[in-house]
């Protein structure tokens, strides 16, 4: 199925029925904001700018402006836009499988050509309308509002009705496919998806309104069978092992070879001589049917293997076994279409009976007014009244806004009988009502009360399987209300609504019966979940797929991890268990295939988890492992671990190092001395990527006064903004790790004088810091870790759970030497406040070429590299005999898992010419080692043996028009430091390590990347916070130069335009007065042609510097000054339209 294909048709198509739907209701007179009233009206018609309506359009359009002011315009349009979405949709697969009474060449083959609208809508309308009486469910009669605002322009190239019907775009085969339509409904509410997921950033919760676009997610094909196989396919098996579609069901796992006392124990348990009319099979999070559609197959089956009549098993199947559940109408309307088109593919007949089909939608009690249960209640018989007042009161509390809970409610055990009695003696009696006043109540009570029974009755009901893929949506991002109820009625579970519905799930088993499910994987190990785990080891897990990352091909990277489950209802005390082991594989289909090749089984006991604190669902740990645990302290005995702060904005608080002036920093300081020594800006641990032993220690935080504006500013709810945790452990040293990991763990060293954000926990010990160093460090960690949570989260609490055993073998000299080389690594790039000079200065080593000096570089980094990879393989080596995992573990390190650089040609050269560029600015001398200026005093006489830029500016242009221009400045320095015997070669070095291209001078490759790229690069390496600002003309580059912050003030704009600006524009019109003059003088064609496509060039080039320099010259007024404080990204918004994108 060409999935790329379908979501760019829903997409289109949702866009495409939005505008017009807005159309034809601005065509009626009815906008967002405005409704026009009637220009002129009779007896039979009402006028709307100018255009008669009839009498039943202006019902319609009287429909309509009701619904508008009970839900809101865009609302409506997006409803209607919807509705008319699924009935083409739904159309077009019927048409395609041929299940319409209508000729092939029909609405989407012969009338698509017709060039009469109108005939047209008829003809959908018509359709719609005849399909009502077949299925109800899924095409309600077209007389409302929705016919008015049929969209116009179907039948145009450009509509989606064409793509739709184009078998280029999607195939046949694709129709064939009925899970085609939840496809479809994923990506046309995949926008607004988006745009769900873009508020609950800015804190905007998730309304009941958008949980199911939120949570809408399809369910991959072999996932669902592996479910619905290991659930009502072990039924059945269960009650005939011989059964030959045993052999049809490739998901289907084994148990695993069991005890005899398990065995004899599992012969209680297990079903026996089952009828197919018995089974009964629900998906409470149903969606578009995905699921039941498969089980549907599965039962169909059965019946046959049993001898069932074809035409009768359809009706059984859709009438006794199959049953769904959702809060979205849209979602179950797909999946009662998904259903019947099932049934049709099996029973020609089938449309033409009467279905009782099990799959509704939550339906809302609000509706239903005290005073209108009175008034039902005391026209009923005198001794039925109280039970029935209690009845109705029960059912209007319990579905009280239950779109905002969907099938996780409790219901009560209620006695319907009498509710029911008294609703069908109304339903008799109605008939004579009329619109009666009077009978209101009642009129209600026929038309919504059935909903909510036919609802409790399946939430009140046990069901022999529960299969589904509930909704995932994590506490932040709940309404108050669910947040409220999640809380109040399943605490164990409520940190997600995925965890929830495992317990909820867990409530609609039968004893015995079978619960398949698609979560995420954090119930399994996260410390949150702990309560839940606790319940469900009570339950027999029969077998697992544990998914991780990328199981759904819609969704990229890390943080979606999800496992799928059978459970049985009942627990068999020594029963093994099945788990299979698919995280290693990164792709969907590789999962697939693995497991049907029978890779990665483990067999355990649920019971052995009991053994790891915490009880996580480590089936993977060997009982060695899980004896380290039983046997040896934990961390937290020996240490404190702990979570950081955050400050309710990082925006405010939190900086670069670079960004701010450096002597504002303060380093290595306690906590007191900190408070008093008049620095606002403090080293901040703060996450960062995966780097060992030391690094990753880029940011500062605003902690002047003792972090007073932090510790009392509040927001307008009154609290403080900022999480201010553990300040007794700030400006202590310990150790640091990201909090939230891509993959691999690594801890580093947080030095004396830091403080520590959520981003980036901590451990604190009086002694053996570094041994502990060493133990997070290593391989042995890895795999006990893993045990304790295999989720993407390091939190504190997991940490500490790690059992600690010495060994006198590894010394505190061993792990520093680690440290050593890794502090080596960090400080030899820019963007450590302890960087001194350049690799290829530190190891020039007499070199006169910048070819031997990176040569010599290459053989230290390779050296360090290698002698650290060696070290860490000794450490692990040590660790792996104290904690006896020799059969479990290995020492040996892949490269990926050295986290200190390597030589790297193009990365080097950058990183050298940016070396350069801080030389030209005075932030770096060939003088002095280290940053030498980044705020403060300015010194030129630091700088003897290369001058700086005196006015801080670097022009950059495409010629050298300026003798302080970059290019030239660049040769300058590479003359210094290599003397200019070997110049030429070291510029072609240069430009052979930038990607020089052929009948390129070096020089032109160098400035091709300095105007291209380098601002890129610095970008990239400064983090989205550039120090050398690139003002720039536009897109032609006219005027290009760089602009050292820490050195601009107020003049430097004026300095740009007078001595740059207006200087280049001068010499364009030079160059513009001889390019004409060659032009004018004739000669060569070739002459005159690359003559004029010059002039074309610069015309364009002063045109954007006439712009440039009137923008330039109103900015230079303002006399703009920078507060570095302020950070960069809200000092570079200042100078909008003088600097290039930051991206």
């Amino acid at each position: 199925m060409n999935k790329t294909a379908l979501k760019n048709l829903a997409i289109h198509a949702r866009k495409e029925l939005i505008e017009k739907v807005t159309a034809r209701a601005f065509h009626i007179g009815i906008t967002e904001a405005n409704i026009k009233n009637a220009q002129s009206e009779s007896s039979d018609a009402i006028y709307i700018n100018g255009k008669a309506l009839s009498a039943a359009e202006r019902e319609q359009r009287e429909e309509l402006i009701s619904r508008m002011k009970e839900i809101g315009y865009k609302q409506v349009v997006e409803e209607v836009a919807y509705t008319w979405f699924n009935r083409f949709t739904a159309l077009r697969f019927m048409e395609v499988n041929d299940y319409l009474d209508i000729e092939e060449e029909s609405v989407y083959e012969t009338k698509l050509n017709h060039s009469n609208e109108e005939l047209y809508k008829d003809l959908v309308i018509k359709q719609c309308n005849s399909l009502h009486q077949m299925l109800p469910f899924v095409f309600e009669p077209i007389e409302d509002y929705k016919q008015i605002l049929f969209p116009e322009g179907l039948l145009t190239k450009e509509s989606f009705v064409r793509e739709m019907s184009d078998l280029q775009v999607i195939p046949k085969s694709d129709w064939g496919q009925v899970e085609i339509m939840g496809w479809l409904y994923q990506y046309y509410i995949s926008d607004k998806k988006d745009q769900i997921f873009t508020d609950l950033k800015k804190n905007i919760k998730i309304s009941k309104e958008n949980i199911p676009a939120a949570t809408q997610l399809f369910t991959p094909h072999w996932i669902v069978k592996y479910m619905v196989e290991n659930a009502l396919g072990r039924i059945w098996l269960e009650s005939d092992s011989t059964s030959p579609l045993r052999s049809e069901w490739k998901y289907y796992l084994e148990d695993a070879e069991q005890e005899d006392k398990v065995k004899r124990e599992l012969d209680e348990l297990r079903y026996r001589n089952v009828n197919p009319e018995d089974i009964t099979f629900i998906d409470p999070c149903c969606g578009s049917g995905h699921i039941l559609v498969y089980a549907f197959g599965v039962f169909y089956d059965m019946y046959l293997e049993r001898g069932y009549a074809h035409h009768d098993i359809v009706k059984l199947i859709l009438e006794k076994n199959l049953f769904g559940l959702d809060l979205d109408d849209r979602a179950v309307r797909l999946a009662s279409f998904a259903m019947m088109m099932k049934a049709r593919e099996k029973n020609r007949g089938i449309f033409g009976q009467t279905i009782n089909l099990h799959v509704c939608t939550i339906q809302e009690s609000n509706w239903l007014k005290t005073e209108w249960m009175d008034e039902f209640v005391v026209k009923q018989e005198p001794d039925e009244q109280g039970k029935l007042r209690e009845m109705l009161t029960s059912l209007r509390d319990t579905f009280e806004d239950a779109k905002e809970y969907g099938s996780i409610l409790k219901v009560k055990p209620l006695d319907l009988s009498v509710l029911e009695s008294a609703l069908e003696k109304f339903a008799d009696e109605s008939q004579n009502w009329g619109g009666i006043p009077e009978r209101i109540a009642e009129t209600e009570m026929l038309e919504k009360m059935p909903a909510l029974l036919r609802q409790y009755k399946m939430l009140a009901a046990t069901y022999d399987v529960v299969c589904t893929n509930p909704p995932y949506m994590g506490g932040s991002g709940m309404g108050a209300k669910l947040s409220e109820h999640v809380k109040n009625n399943y605490p164990d579970s409520r940190a997600d609504l995925f965890a929830v519905f495992i317990e909820s799930c867990g409530h609609m088993v039968k004893n015995h019966g079978f619960q398949a499910m698609i979560t995420q994987h954090a119930w399994m190990f996260l410390s949150r979940y702990k309560k839940l785990r606790g319940k469900l080891i009570l339950q027999e897990i029969v077998n697992m797929l544990h998914l991780g990352a990328k199981a759904f091909e819609e969704i990229g990277g890390e943080v979606v991890q999800t496992t799928a489950f059978v459970l049985r209802k009942g627990k068999v005390a020594g029963f093994n268990s099945t788990f299979v082991r698919l995280v290693e594989y990164d792709q969907a289909k590789l999962k697939e295939e693995k497991f049907l090749q029978g890779k990665e089984r483990y067999i355990t006991q649920t019971e052995n988890f009991a053994k790891i604190p915490g009880v996580p669902y480590a089936y993977w740990s060997s009982s060695t492992g899980r004896d380290i645990f039983a046997n040896n302290p934990l961390l937290k005995d020996l240490a404190v671990t702990r979570k950081g702060m955050a400050t309710g904005s990082n925006a405010e608080f939190v900086r670069s190092w670079y960004e701010v002036e450096f002597d504002t920093i303060g380093f290595s300081f306690d906590r007191s001395t900190a408070k008093h020594s008049n620095r606002k800006w403090f080293p901040y641990a703060n996450g960062g990527e995966f780097k060992k032993w030391y690094g990753n220690y880029t940011d500062v935080v605003n902690w002047e006064n003792d972090g007073y504006r932090l510790q009392t500013e509040q927001h307008e709810s009154g609290r403080i903004r900022a999480v201010n945790r553990n300040l007794d452990y700030i400006f202590t040293e310990g150790l640091c790790w990201t909090s939230i990991t891509s993959s691999n763990f690594s801890t580093r060293l947080l030095p004396k004088g830091f403080l520590f954000s959520s981003a980036s926990n901590a451990l604190f010990s009086q002694e053996n810091t570094w041994y502990y160093l060493g133990l997070l460090n290593s391989k042995v960690f890895s795999y006990l870790s893993r045990i304790i949570n295999s989720t993407l989260n390091a939190n504190p609490g997991d940490i500490s759970k790690i059992p600690v055993k010495f060994n006198d073998r590894i010394s505190r000299e061993r792990v520093d030497a680690l440290v050593e080389i890794a502090k080596e690594d960090w400080n030899s790039a820019e963007v450590s406040w302890d960087f001194t000079e350049h690799p290829f200065l530190k190891y020039k080593d007499g070199a006169a070429e910048i070819r031997q000096a990176f040569k010599n570089w290459c053989t230290w980094a390779e050296h360090r590299f290698n002698q650290l990879r060696a070290a860490e393989a000794e450490l692990n080596t040590l660790f792996i005999e104290t904690y006896g995992l020799q059969k479990e573990l290995s020492p040996e390190m892949d490269e990926t898992d050295v986290t200190i650089s390597r030589a790297d040609q193009d990365k080097d050269m950058k990183s050298f010419i940016s070396y350069a560029i801080g030389c030209m600015f005075g932030r770096y001398s060939l003088d002095h080692e280290g940053l030498i200026y980044a705020g403060g005093l300015f010194d030129p006489q630091a700088y003897r043996t290369f001058k700086t830029n005196e006015d801080n500016i670097v022009p950059i242009t495409t010629n050298a028009y300026f003798d302080n221009e970059v290019v030239l400045r660049l040769v300058e320095f590479v003359k210094v430091t290599y003397g200019e015997k070997a110049l030429a070669e070291n510029l072609e070095f240069i430009a052979e390590s930038l990607g020089k291209k052929n009948r390129e001078t070096s020089t032109e490759t160098i400035g091709r990347y300095l105007i291209n790229d380098f601002f890129k690069d610095h970008v990239q390496t400064y983090k989205k916070k550039p120090i050398y600002w690139l003002f720039t003309s536009g897109k032609q580059k006219a005027f290009n130069c760089l602009v050292y912050i820490h050195r601009y003030d107020k003049s430097t704009l004026t300095k740009i335009r007078t001595d740059y600006v207006q200087k280049l524009q001068a010499r364009l019109e030079v160059e513009k007065k001889l390019l004409l003059r060659i032009i004018e003088e004739g000669g060569p064609a070739k002459k005159i042609s690359g003559a004029k496509k010059e002039l074309n060039i610069v015309d364009l080039k002063i045109d954007e510097l006439q712009d440039y320099e009137e923008h330039l010259h109103h900015m230079a007024d303002l006399h703009i000054e920078l507060d570095l404080d302020d950070g960069v990204s809200r000092n570079y918004a200042n100078f909008t339209g003088l600097l290039a994108k930051i991206e």
